[in-house]
């Protein structure tokens, strides 16, 4: 079977970056659950701040590598394909924390917590996707892990009918109604982001394979 150690040499740098930075935002999705489930949303922001500033700093680090290795384990393009990808989850994520920490008392009994489980969940399907590299190309087990993504990101669709009917057709406050409709398009948008560091991946194993 075909392994990235071989044509990493003497260090496992880049996938070592990556999984870290996908450990970045599944701790950032984390954090967006427990903000919306939980009622001291002070210690909440604090770890927001600590995985958007890890996740820079490592983005970051992951570009300068590129610019400074001669030899790269995978394609340059697809090295930072994933970079970005993954330095999307937790951009998408803190811009729904900010927004939320504004209007979270003007939308006391909209449930974010399911939809933001599904995202947690996500993510952590995004870090054993990455993880997978350092095991080699191997399609079967990626296989199962896209699949995943594709079933949390069907489940998390689903579970927006139910708010929305209430929000809409139920309520009499338009601006209640949109702003929940704009806080839970940002926790989809960050699901996306998971699909779209899963595509990415799958895409670089079929390649290789």
């Amino acid at each position: 079977m075909f392994s990235l150690q071989t044509i990493f040499g003497k260090g496992d740098k880049f996938y070592g970056l990556l999984e870290q930075s996908a450990e970045a935002a599944h701790e950032s999705a984390k954090a967006l659950h427990e903000l919306v489930t939980q009622a001291d949303h002070a210690p909440v922001m604090a770890a927001f701040s600590r995985a958007r500033a890890r996740e820079k700093a490592l983005a970051a680090q992951i570009s300068e590598e590129l610019v400074n290795t001669f030899v790269t384990a995978l394609d340059r393009e697809d090295i930072e394909a994933l970079n970005t990808a993954l330095y999307k989850i937790p951009k998408s994520v803190e811009k729904f924390a900010e927004r939320y920490e504004i209007v979270a008392a003007r939308l006391a009994g909209v449930d974010f917590g399911q939809r933001a489980l599904v995202l947690a969940r996500s993510t952590e399907v995004v870090v054993q996707m990455i993880g997978e590299l350092r095991h080699g190309l191997r399609i079967d087990p990626l296989k199962k892990l896209q699949d995943r993504l594709q079933t949390l990101e069907s489940e998390g669709d689903r579970m927006l009918l139910a708010p929305y009917r209430t929000l809409y057709l139920e309520s009499d406050d338009a601006m209640r109604a949109m702003l929940a409709k704009d806080l839970f398009e940002l926790i989809e948008k960050a699901i996306d982001k998971c699909r779209d560091v899963g595509n990415i991946v799958y895409s670089i194993v079929l390649k290789n394979s």
